[in-house]
């Protein structure tokens, strides 16, 4: 005898269905959209920023990605495999329409150095006010220059152990280039799950300075899972680098021709370098006695001269009150600043001193942490560039992702140098172009800005456009804010430089 359902039974029945449903979606979202697991979402949209005055004009989000360093490497960390890493970002939407515009992920260099840089001292929509800082709170200003009036900018904080990014299983976790290139692929793919109304965005993946490493590998990952259809969301446009490394054995010799281009050696020098060294000038023999006299005056020559833009000055002066200036590879200035109880003040004409000073007093504020909903307790200091954190550079080269890439039709690439960088000489940025072996759709010329020479430019048939920016350095975009956004916007717009 078949019993008729009751109201009871009705309402347990209806419960069971809908779980039912809810978990088939479920597994059919991750089946089709990702391999990852995404985990909880924590995203924060941020009105407010201290030293800024007012509410911000523009749409701010910050969140976690949790990202393992890719289920398909084995672990290369001493310890039980678990490697859960939580990469911390900020996110600009589009100051046009953010629901069109070009969907750029951003990727600062160093290893190690903040995204923060990036948001605030090159394409970011606020600058710091270095000259009104009083030895307070530094100030926030707007920049007039922003990529993100264009475009919806990610600026992630990454690999771990980078700015406010930090490991939830081990304190003493390291990477290197490759599993750095696998979390960045991940954080890519799980932030566009997380954030489906940007999936049909053109998207790109850019960077500059050590990036020039990373970001080619990330792009590679990301085309492979477009031929296989694995994520068949991603709307892959290209990529974009500036005064990127490539190879860095590479970029070290060619500062030796690029110094003498630029005035810095005498020709005689020169010279006798190229005849004594046979052209290898870091790594050479050293029972090559007269190479080794040569390096030697050649050291004298550049020793005063500042890698980042060789026109600005190396040391610069500074009351006997001021801390000294720091170099790029040593922190240990600006940590024992920003735990002195003295109030230090920039000092002019030192730009990456400066740099470190006052984001380094801004993002160890408690109050800014709290706007930028920071997990407590994650990271102890924040350092703009944690060059003391381990790491391991695995990948000498990547110029052969370059050349992969340049087969891959359909997918565009810009890459920039500032002709005063002597960090990452342009010279031996478009060598490794050229070893590409591309065709040239248009040759070398100048591209204008306001009807004035702001660089030169070289497009090729496989979609790469190279350009560099009249008397910038190391990084473009700091010391060539309008010319750089104009090359961006043209670029990103499909329109020549």
């Amino acid at each position: 005898m078949v019993r008729l359902l009751n109201h009871f039974d009705i309402i347990l029945l209806s419960v069971f269905l809908l779980l039912l449903i809810s978990w088939v979606q479920s597994k059919f979202e991750t089946s089709s959209n990702a391999t990852f697991r995404t985990g909880p979402s924590s995203p924060s949209t941020v009105k407010y920023l201290p030293g800024f005055s007012g509410p911000l004009p523009f749409h701010l989000e910050t969140g976690y990605i949790s990202v393992n360093g890719g289920d398909e490497d084995p672990p290369s960390n001493n310890n039980d495999g678990n490697r859960d890493m939580e990469l911390f970002y900020y996110f600009v939407k589009s100051e046009r329409k953010p629901e069109e515009d070009p969907l750029v992920f951003w990727f600062t260099g160093g290893p190690h150095c903040s995204s923060l840089s990036g948001l605030f001292f090159e394409i970011g929509p606020v600058n710091m006010d270095q000259d009104g800082f009083d030895g307070g709170l530094p100030k926030l200003v707007l920049n007039k220059d922003s990529w993100t009036k264009v475009a919806n900018i990610i600026f992630p904080d990454a690999p771990v152990y980078t700015g406010f990014s930090y490991s939830k299983s081990s304190p003493n976790l390291y990477v290197g280039d490759k599993e750095s290139a696998r979390s960045i692929y991940e954080f890519v793919i799980k932030w566009l799950i997380r954030h489906p109304e940007f999936k049909s965005n053109p998207l790109y993946i850019g960077g500059d300075s050590y990036s020039g490493i990373i970001v080619p590998v990330v792009v590679q990952y990301l085309i492979n899972d477009i031929e296989t259809q694995k994520y068949p969301f991603l709307h892959l446009k290209g990529y974009l680098l500036g005064n990127p490394v490539a190879n860095m054995q590479f970029e070290k010799n060619a500062r030796v021709p690029y110094a003498y281009s630029m005035g810095l050696l005498s020709y005689e020098l020169y010279e006798s370098m190229k005849e004594n060294c046979k052209g290898k000038y870091i790594n050479f023999d050293l029972d090559n006695v007269n190479c080794l006299k040569d390096r030697q005056k050649y050291q004298e020559c550049i020793s005063n001269i500042c890698v980042a833009h060789i026109t600005e000055d190396k040391y610069c002066g500074y009351a006997e009150s001021k801390p000294p200036v720091i170099n790029r590879r040593s922190l240990s200035a600006v940590t024992e600043v920003l735990s002195s109880s003295e109030s230090a003040l920039p000092i002019p004409g030192c730009r990456d001193y400066n740099h470190d000073l006052l984001s380094g007093i801004w993002a160890n504020d408690v109050r800014v942490q709290e706007a930028l909903h920071v997990k407590k307790e994650t990271v102890k200091k924040w350092i703009r560039c944690n060059f003391n954190v381990p790491y391991k550079y695995d990948i000498p080269s990547s110029v052969e992702y370059h050349q992969n890439l340049s087969t891959k039709l359909g997918y565009r690439a810009l890459i920039y140098s500032g002709d005063h960088d002597f960090m990452v000489p342009h010279v031996s940025t478009e060598a490794w172009i050229r070893s590409l072996n591309l065709s040239i759709i248009q040759d070398w010329r100048p591209w204008l800005l306001d009807d004035q020479f702001a660089g030169y430019t070289r497009t090729h048939s496989s979609g790469l456009t190279y350009a560099t920016v009249k008397g910038a350095g190391h990084t473009a975009p700091e010391y060539r804010p309008k010319e750089c956004y104009a090359m961006f916007e043209r670029w990103i717009s499909h329109a020549p430089l």
